[in-house]
């Protein structure tokens, strides 16, 4: 039987039968392995008889034939007034001994990272969308700009200098597919040079610089932020100035002046990480460290924190010289960032229904941050509580407290996750985000924690 009978089978499928014992045992093989690896998803619904008959060029009985036998195995289901259809087939055991086939999920989750993305602003996202998709000109669904679409760049340019202090003329705007890619994209354009990271920090993104080909270097925070004076001879230094992860701290001014200082002197690269500026709570948001040295920093951010992780919409705010580098490698990675949602975001900007749902989120966040201070009292040492989503919190022994939230079904972050390098004397602690639980379980998140605490 050569390829060209199937091409003509009812539902996207490929299939490779082997007809040799006939095309009914061919079709019933070819369905079943298809039912098998799960290119036929449980309650597909199969073509009639009828149809797929004359598509393949044999008789009707020759398929019903199929159906029926494998209706008889388990594989496909028949329904007076719904069709045949793949059934519900049990999941298959792991090929590796050992290993797990899922991970129970915990019934409290104050790891950090991440919003609560029940407030995902779903009416006002879908109004951006429909706006944006009755304007858009036919070319929007063609190849696009590798460095974002225009609507989206002036818009992030209006509302990054308002909101976030940054100068951010459209042309020096590259639009990504989160935070993440933004700085791969950068490593690879500064071509293996050392890169300074903050200790402690995330390490997933030291793992994001070392496999995109840079070396990472630990700049070391303290009760002020990183220092400069510890950069060495590093050609770039990440930064989380306005709310440090994972200690919370806010980069001293002199700290911001001695650190563009520095890069003016060496001219060295600033990459600063605002994954969460916008949530301050003692006072206005502090402004990006851009501002007070565009042609020496590259300002990222992101609409991970404010809208949610699944949108994969970030920014690059680049110095003239590296515009063209970074869009290139951007246009050899993955051509440019989908486009719908570039549009809508835009659009959710323009209206300033980014700006309302961003006053909200702050309120809700800080009620919470509010809440979690209250449960702890007085007597427990919290830091980094005046903006962002997490809170570090001191403990004795993290992996005592860690084996008693396991326990209780708590998920928390430890503060040894953080390091550059394991050592003795390091100071101990808990990542707690607030973001994450939704509203009608929070309370309770917190009074497993209390417990967990003691």
């Amino acid at each position: 039987m050569d390829d060209d009978f199937w091409a003509g089978f009812g539902v996207d499928l490929h299939v490779e039968p082997d007809s040799t014992d006939g095309r009914r045992a061919g079709l019933e093989r070819a369905l079943r392995d298809a039912v098998r690896d799960g290119r036929l998803a449980p309650t597909t619904r199969l073509p009639a008889t009828r149809r797929l008959a004359t598509e393949l060029g044999v008789s009707r009985g020759t398929v019903k034939a199929a159906y029926d036998q494998l209706v008889a195995e388990g594989y496909l289901t028949a329904l007076q007034g719904s069709g045949t259809r793949v059934a519900e087939l049990p999941p298959v055991a792991s090929a590796e001994p050992g290993t797990a086939a899922h991970t129970l999920a915990p019934r409290f989750d104050l790891r950090p990272g991440s919003p609560d993305v029940g407030a995902f602003p779903a009416a006002a996202w879908l109004r951006a969308l429909r706006r944006a998709m009755a304007t858009a000109p036919p070319l929007a669904y063609d190849y696009g700009d590798p460095r974002g679409r225009i609507e989206l760049r002036t818009a992030l340019s209006g509302y990054l200098g308002r909101a976030r202090g940054v100068l951010a003329p459209p042309e020096r705007i590259v639009v990504t597919s989160g935070y993440v890619q933004g700085l791969a994209l950068l490593t690879r354009v500064l071509d293996g040079a050392a890169v300074a990271m903050e200790d402690p920090g995330l390490p997933f993104h030291r793992e994001i610089v070392r496999r995109n080909g840079g070396t990472v270097r630990p700049a070391p925070v303290d009760a002020r932020g990183v220092r400069p004076e510890d950069l060495g001879d590093a050609a770039a230094v990440v930064v989380t100035p306005a709310h440090q992860y994972p200690t919370g701290v806010t980069l001293h001014p002199e700290r911001r002046r001695a650190l563009g200082d520095w890069a003016r002197a060496r001219g060295g690269l600033i990459v600063e990480d605002d994954y969460d500026g916008e949530f301050r709570y003692d006072r206005q948001p502090v402004g990006a460290l851009q501002g007070m040295a565009p042609g020496h920093v590259v300002y990222l951010g992101t609409a991970s924190k404010t809208l949610g992780p699944a949108l994969r919409l970030g920014w690059m705010v680049l110095p003239p010289h590296l515009v063209d580098a970074v869009a290139d490698a951007k246009l050899h990675s993955d051509h440019h960032t989908e486009t719908i949602g570039q549009l809508a975001l835009a659009e959710l900007i323009d209206s300033h229904a980014y700006d309302r749902h961003v006053r909200a989120c702050r309120l809700r966040y800080r009620r919470r941050r509010d809440r979690l201070l209250e449960r702890l009292g007085a007597a427990r040492s919290v830091h980094g509580i005046a903006a962002g989503l997490h809170a570090l919190i001191d403990v004795p022994d993290e992996a005592e407290v860690l084996a008693r939230a396991e326990a209780e079904g708590l998920a928390l972050g430890a503060l040894g996750d953080h390091w550059h390098t394991v050592a003795e004397g390091r100071p101990q602690g808990l990542v707690v985000g607030y973001g994450t639980p939704r509203e009608r379980v929070y309370p309770q998140a917190l009074e497993v924690l209390a417990k967990v605490l003691g």
